[in-house]
């Protein structure tokens, strides 16, 4: 028997609302099933799965876990807006724990202020607006880039998003406040280029490390579609951003990749990122890179954007999983 990890995961059972039919699909139990099979490999660690959100808070009270491989990404009874909840539950009883803490959690779901904080640490960001439920769209060049400002798992992005003039912008503004009232909404100016993704593991003063950055590969997808990572992409095996979307090693000089990996290392104590995350850039139509958004604790399925910027370093994915891992116990314990 290895050392004891519990792996705490959304639970199956639930409805979750950003997944399409509101319920968990065949794919997300398939990554489950994936991922406890490359936690399984990695030899050094023992595991066991808690998902029954009904009784977590009370098995974690009662029962509390040596140390936790937090995957629980959905937030509290599949709820986005709680997936801070569960970390600060972790403190209150103090259980070490993997990855960003509440606090981080909380400013990485607010993509308006990660880029304030950014462009305050000279990272250049994309020009945007701030729209609360009841503001209207304001006058802005286009073409134009409209989303949720809080929202996981590209909820709210779809073709549409992309709009070309006022009618369309207040059109698409007057959709997604139907489909997520009360959240607030981005207008941001589109950029049309090169879509990147720089994926760190580690700390600051203890091995902190980027993996090789990533670049979206648009080249088979539709001319007529516009460029972007929308909902079908990751939950619709039939549309054409599923299919037809890959991923390449970034094709990009040694000084531009050396720049961007600098901006992450910024930013990560300033965001109070822990143990792993993600940044993800674009260019605009000059070529110049701009931040778009932090994700603190991305996503750890054996498809996502992470695994496959590992997969570029030639590394599995139970070998990503365990960097994780390690990297987060010697911050809380002093060893792995």
């Amino acid at each position: 028997m290895g050392t004891p990890i519990t792996v705490l995961l959304g639970d199956p059972s639930l409805p979750d609302p950003t997944k399409p039919g509101g319920r968990y699909t065949a794919d997300d139990l398939d990554q489950v099933v994936r991922l406890k099979r490359a936690l399984g490999q990695i030899e050094a660690y023992s595991f066991d799965y808690r998902s029954d959100h009904g009784r977590l808070l009370e098995t974690l009270r009662e029962d509390p876990p040596e140390f936790v491989l937090n995957f629980c990404d959905t937030g509290f009874r599949n709820d986005v807006g709680r997936e801070l909840h569960v970390t600060a539950y972790l403190e209150l009883l103090e259980i070490p724990y993997s990855g960003s803490g509440p606090v981080a959690l909380g400013m990485g779901a607010d993509k308006s202020l990660v880029r304030a904080v950014a462009r305050e640490h000279g990272v250049p960001v994309p020009r945007e607006v701030l729209l609360g439920p009841d503001d209207p769209p304001p006058s802005l060049a286009y073409p134009a880039f409209i989303k949720p400002n809080r929202a996981d798992g590209s909820l709210g992005i779809r073709p549409e998003s992309i709009v070309d003039g006022p009618d369309p912008a207040r059109e698409y503004v007057a959709r997604l406040r139907r489909e997520l009232p009360g959240v607030d909404l981005l207008l941001q100016e589109f950029l049309p280029g090169a879509e990147y993704g720089v994926g760190v593991i580690g700390n600051p003063g203890d091995d902190f490390d980027s993996l090789p950055i990533l670049e979206v590969d648009y080249d088979a997808l539709d001319p007529a579609l516009p460029r972007l990572l929308d909902y079908g992409s990751k939950t619709d095996p039939t549309s054409p951003y599923w299919t037809d979307v890959r991923f390449r090693e970034a094709r990009l000089d040694d000084a531009v990749r050396g720049q961007m990996r600098e901006w992450c290392r910024r930013l990560f104590p300033r965001l109070q990122l822990r143990d792993y995350a993600r940044f993800d850039f674009r260019a605009d139509a000059e070529g110049r890179i701009r931040l778009m958004e932090v994700n603190p604790n991305p996503a750890w399925c054996w498809d996502g954007k992470l695994a496959h910027m590992a997969e570029l370093a030639g590394e599995t994915h139970a070998n990503l999983l365990e960097r994780i891992l390690r990297a987060a116990r010697r911050r809380c314990l002093g060893h792995d």
